[in-house]
C-alpha cells in the first residue's frame, strides 16, 4: 500500500531541547492514524512538520514523496485543524465559510452546513466571542468539510460536550468512507476514538514508543492484578511499565504477552491477567521514563472494529 506520509528519522529541536527525536513512522494512503502521548510528547510538533508550517532539524519529511515546507503544491491538499486557531476580532462564521473553498479545493458546502447545524454553532455572534466549545465546533468544520488528502487534526474537540463529540465521530466517519482521506487524529480521549483509528502511535518525549495496528495493540502489554506480594513476585523477572497499588492490592502494566506458565502461576496465585486497554497503554508509556520503543507492526490499513 502506497505512503502517503513518511517521517525518515526526523528531529526537532527548539533550543537545547527535542520536541522530537530521532522519529522514523509511515502513515498509509487512506487510513487514519490515532497520535497518542502525553501533553509535551512532540504530538503537535510532528503535525506542524507534516503540514509544512515547520521544518525537521534533521531528517526527511514527505507527502505523496514531497516534501511539504514551502511547497504550495503539497500545502493546498493538507489541512492542519489546531486547537488554538485564531482568527480577524471582526469575523463571524459566514466569513470563514466564504473564504474556506479557497483554501480547499475539495471543499463541501453541503458538509459544513451539516456539520454547523449539528454543532449549533453562532453565525451571529463574533468569534472572538465563542466559548472553547464553539471554537473547536468550527475547526471540525474546516478539518471535515475541506476533503483534504491530507487532514491533521489536533484536540478537534475541546470543550465539546458527548454528544457533540459523538456527532463529530459519526460525521468524520461517514465523510470519510464516501470521501477516503489520510487523517492524523490526536485526541486525549481515548476510548471515545479508538473504534476509528486504523493504526496507532504513542509518542513519549519526542520518541515514538508505539507503532502498531490497532487490532494489534491489545498484544502488546499486558495487566497483572491482585495481592501485592503474588504481584510482586510474579512481575519481579518481567519488563514492568508501570504500577498502581493500594493497601495490599496492586495493578502492574507489563511490555509483551503472558505465557502459558506465567498464565497458571498468576492463576494458583490469585492474580487476574487481563489485556490491557488503548489508554491503560498510552498512560503506562507516559510514566515510564525510560521506556525504548515497542516492536511495530507493517504499515497497512488495518480492520476498523
Amino acid at each position: 500500500m502506497t505512503n502517503a506520509i513518511d517521517l525518515q528519522s526526523v528531529s526537532r529541536a527548539y533550543g537545547g531541547a527535542k520536541a522530537l527525536d530521532d522519529v522514523s513512522l509511515a502513515v498509509p494512503e487512506g487510513s487514519i492514524l490515532g497520535l497518542l502521548g502525553r501533553n509535551g510528547a512532540g504530538k503537535t510538533t510532528l503535525m506542524s512538520l507534516v503540514a509544512g508550517q515547520d521544518r525537521p532539524s534533521s531528517g526527511t519529511v514527505t507527502i505523496d514523496g514531497h516534501r511539504p515546507f514551502e511547497n504550495e503544491s503539497a500545502l493546498r491538499k493538507t489541512i492542519f485543524v489546531r486547537d488554538n486557531q485564531r482568527y480577524p476580532d471582526r469575523y463571524r462564521l459566514h466569513h470563514v465559510l466564504r473564504i474556506a473553498p479557497a483554501f480547499a479545493p475539495n471543499w463541501s458546502a453541503e458538509v459544513a452546513a451539516e456539520i454547523v447545524d449539528g454543532l449549533r454553532i453562532p453565525e451571529k455572534t463574533p468569534i472572538k466571542k465563542f466559548s472553547r466549545g464553539q471554537l473547536s465546533a468550527v475547526a471540525i468544520v474546516l478539518g471535515i468539510a475541506s476533503r483534504s488528502p491530507i487532514t491533521l487534526l489536533d484536540e478537534p474537540y475541546l470543550g465539546l460536550d458527548v454528544t457533540a463529540r459523538w456527532f463529530f465521530h459519526d460525521i468524520l466517519l461517514r465523510d470519510y468512507t464516501e470521501h477516503p482521506r489520510t487523517i492524523i487524529l490526536s485526541t486525549h480521549l481515548i476510548d471515545e476514538s479508538e473504534a476509528l483509528f486504523d493504526r496507532v502511535v504513542i509518542l513519549d518525549r519526542g520518541r515514538v514508543c508505539v507503532d502498531a495496528e490497532s487490532d494489534a495493540v491489545s498484544e502488546l502489554a499486558f495487566v497483572l492484578s491482585g495481592p501485592s506480594d503474588a504481584v510482586d513476585r510474579l512481575s519481579a523477572p518481567l519488563d514492568v511499565l508501570s504500577g498502581h497499588a493500594v493497601p495490599g492490592l496492586k495493578s502492574v502494566t507489563v511490555r509483551g504477552s503472558a505465557d502459558v506458565d506465567l498464565l497458571s502461576d498468576a492463576r494458583a496465585a490469585g492474580v487476574q491477567v487481563s489485556r490491557t486497554s488503548l489508554q491503560e497503554l498510552v498512560a503506562a508509556f507516559g510514566a515510564d521514563a525510560q521506556a525504548p520503543a515497542v516492536e511495530t507492526t507493517p504499515s497497512q490499513k488495518g480492520t476498523r472494529r
